[in-house]
């Protein structure tokens, strides 16, 4: 990196154990090392059809990330390197996505490996999911083949869409049924529709039954009418989906 080897000013960075104090400076023989012998240890695990990923480092709200024994690169949120997709970055951890699966990756750690395929024509039946900090389960994924952010609401009788995210997606929801909806306001109008698919992940609900508020909403509320579908199983930070047969 070019400059004086500083991470930039109010962006602290963490580093796993083996990273000692040292900062990115350029030329700096630790970081060389560092690079080579994890690249050695990811080659020696990867498989013909996996991804090693490990956790080097938090730089500010990007994590950094060594995929298959390459340099390590800084992603953010919603940014990918090649099938790699970061969902979030903790103060000492990161999830990512690959291929339909998820692992939270801790600073220290030994490389993981992600991406094995099924079978061809094989549908891909379990997904797990992790809380965020306040304990709720908010993650990506799509509707009808457009994105969306969605929180997992076991609550609630369907999935919920405000307004607003509805016509982003582009659904007709104004061809949906008219219906009365109870909120802490009092009543108003929504509208039932039936959605041509929900994935998350690697999993895929089709002909899933929705409701659209007209009130915005900040996620797409994922209610039973798709996780009936599967067997849930809670396990401290991480909920367990797998498809029903």
């Amino acid at each position: 990196m070019e400059g004086d080897g500083s991470l930039g000013a109010g962006r602290p960075f963490l580093a796993a154990p083996l990273l000692g104090r040292a900062s990115f400076g350029r030329g700096a023989p630790w970081l060389q090392a560092f690079v080579l012998g994890l690249g050695l240890a990811l080659g020696l695990v990867q498989g013909a059809h996996a991804q090693s990923i490990a956790l080097a480092g938090i730089l500010g709200s990007k994590a950094l990330l060594v995929v298959d024994g390459a340099a390590p690169r800084s992603l953010a949120a919603g940014e990918s390197l090649g099938k790699v997709r970061v969902l979030s970055v903790g103060r000492e951890d990161a999830v990512v996505d690959v291929a339909g699966q998820q692992q939270r990756l801790r600073l220290g750690e030994a490389p993981v490996r992600l991406g094995s395929r099924q079978g061809a024509g094989e549908a891909e039946t379990r997904l797990v999911l992790f809380a965020d900090s306040r304990g709720h389960f908010v993650e990506q994924g799509q509707i009808n083949g457009q994105s969306m952010r969605y929180m997992v609401d076991t609550g609630a009788s369907t999935v919920a869409i405000g307004r607003t995210e509805a016509e982003r997606m582009g659904l007709p929801f104004l061809q949906g049924e008219s219906i009365q909806m109870g909120t802490a306001n009092g009543s108003t109008r929504g509208w039932r529709l039936r959605l041509d698919s929900v994935r998350i992940g690697g999993l895929e609900v089709r002909g899933v039954e929705a409701v659209v508020t007209p009130q915005p909403m900040p996620y797409v509320l994922l209610g039973n009418s798709f996780l009936a579908e599967f067997r849930m199983t809670r396990q401290g930070d991480q909920m367990v989906l797998e498809k029903r047969r």
